[in-house]
């Protein structure tokens, strides 16, 4: 059977299961919760192994970067999934006497779930968590990069679920067009803004909602009151976790001209801390998916002054954990999302000059500011735009259920984690119950002289 058929075929099954309203159990919904929790419990050595293969991924790295945080969440949804399932009782407008009005969460039916090879196993399965809760039968793509875990987490999902219920996709770019051309009611999209734009087209053809989460270049700046030490090792900890394939990574760093070379010492001894002398032979130092990003990578690594770093290993896909300094804002690597272990550095005399640079740039999906003054971190905070971020610190705002994550403008739009993932894959459906017993008589027409008056005493 050709990819083609297959994907139209599962669609239909799908969707024919959803219209049996068995997904809408809110039972069933959490005894597929507990069976994906125990699925990926007894995967998760097979996981952390092809995480290995494919991105040189340890296994506390793994953990603690995707499996560990899809079972936290999954626990998360496990504990509230009959509350937030429930109807929300709202306010009522006096214009709307007697009557109550309630918010109805549903499922939107067939979601489409789009994933990256950055962090593979989490950006697949943890959108897949919230669909489930909200009660949508799924549709899972990966990407062909990670052919490892890719493999994992298809005889995972495959022995999980029936595929009328979750089905599992691999494969290029043709995958994605059979896909993209059905009319699924939702997608969840994790990628490139350029792939953010075809998703987005395609939904549009049959007004699909979509989340779409992507990236850009995120900024981070050390102020001259910083706490250097802490900077430079969270710094350091952000960047270089997975080798910098990460969509929130310090893209590129401003550091205040009076602290500069202390923050640059401190980074090369936080860097040599972690990973020892020679990265390439720390078990711990992920490496790029593959020989196409190591090129690319190597070119951003020659348009600046290396001031540490630089070696390139391409027969394992390495790329030696790399500081830029010269750094101007045309050089090539300050036009694109690095995605790599290199972080180019920049200096600033007055912190507006900076907020002027990252305004004069498309809104990033995270942002940095370390700075030990509550008035400057507000004064920041209140003159830039991120989809997220944090002070005095990198990554950590994704480790939370509590707060919304995403992107906005060019690094995306849509929120998930926690209830708020339940929430995006929920229609909620908004309905207002009115009494019967009583019946306001100046709402029909013809309307008497008074009732405008009425109208305007009401309505204010």
């Amino acid at each position: 059977m050709d990819i083609k058929t297959k994907i139209n075929e599962t669609f239909d099954k799908q969707t024919e299961f959803f219209n049996s309203h068995k997904t809408k159990d809110v039972k069933f919904r959490l005894e597929q919760l507990k069976k994906l929790k125990a699925a990926i419990l007894k995967h998760e050595e097979k996981l952390e192994d092809a995480l290995w293969k494919d991105l040189h991924k340890s296994k506390t790295e793994a953990y603690g970067t995707e499996i560990g945080l899809v079972l936290s969440d999954l626990t998360h949804h496990i504990k509230k999934i009959k509350k937030w399932s429930k109807p929300r009782r709202v306010g009522t407008s006096l214009v709307n006497f007697k009557s109550t009005s309630k918010i109805y969460p549903e499922p939107f039916g067939n979601v489409l779930i789009i994933a990256p090879w950055n962090y593979p196993f989490l950006l697949l399965i943890q959108p897949l968590v919230s669909a489930i809760a909200a009660g949508n039968v799924v549709t899972l793509k990966t990407s062909p990069y990670v052919p490892n875990i890719a493999k994992a987490m298809e005889e995972m999902i495959n022995e999980t679920f029936d595929d009328n219920y979750v089905s599992f996709f691999n494969g290029n770019r043709e995958v994605n067009q059979a896909l993209l051309d059905k009319p699924f009611n939702y997608i969840f999209f994790t990628g490139s803004p350029n792939l953010g734009h075809i998703v987005m087209e395609k939904a549009s053809k049959n007004l699909a909602p979509v989340t779409l989460e992507l990236g850009g270049k995120s900024p981070t700046i050390v102020d001259r009151d910083a706490n250097i030490e802490i900077a430079a090792r969270r710094i350091i900890w952000g960047k270089l976790i997975n080798a910098g394939q990460t969509c929130v990574a310090p893209d590129y760093l401003f550091v205040h001209k009076e602290v500069k070379d202390k923050l640059l010492e401190r980074m090369i001894f936080y860097i040599k801390k972690f990973y020892g002398e020679d990265a390439q032979k720390s078990p711990e130092f992920p490496r790029i998916v593959n020989e196409a990003n190591v090129d690319r990578l190597e070119v951003l690594i020659n348009s600046a002054t290396i001031y540490y770093g630089g070696k390139i290993g391409k027969s394992d896909r390495y790329i030696e954990p790399t500081i830029l300094v010269d750094v101007t804002g045309d050089a090539a690597v300050m036009q694109e999302e690095i995605f790599g272990p290199i972080l180019p550095v920049m200096e600033f005399s007055e912190t507006d000059e900076v907020i002027d640079y990252v305004n004069s740039h498309p809104k990033p999906l995270a942002f940095y500011y370390f700075s030990q003054s509550r008035k400057m971190q507000e004064y920041v905070l209140k003159r830039t735009s991120s989809g997220g971020g944090c002070i005095n610190d990198t990554l950590m705002h994704l480790a939370s259920h509590s707060m919304p994550f995403g992107g906005v403008g060019n690094s995306g739009m849509g929120r998930y984690h926690g209830k708020t993932g339940f929430d995006t894959f929920s229609n909620l459906r908004s309905i207002l119950n009115k009494a019967t017993w009583f019946d306001v008589p100046v709402r029909y027409m013809p309307f008497k002289d008074y009732v405008l008056k009425i109208f305007k005493l009401l309505m204010k």
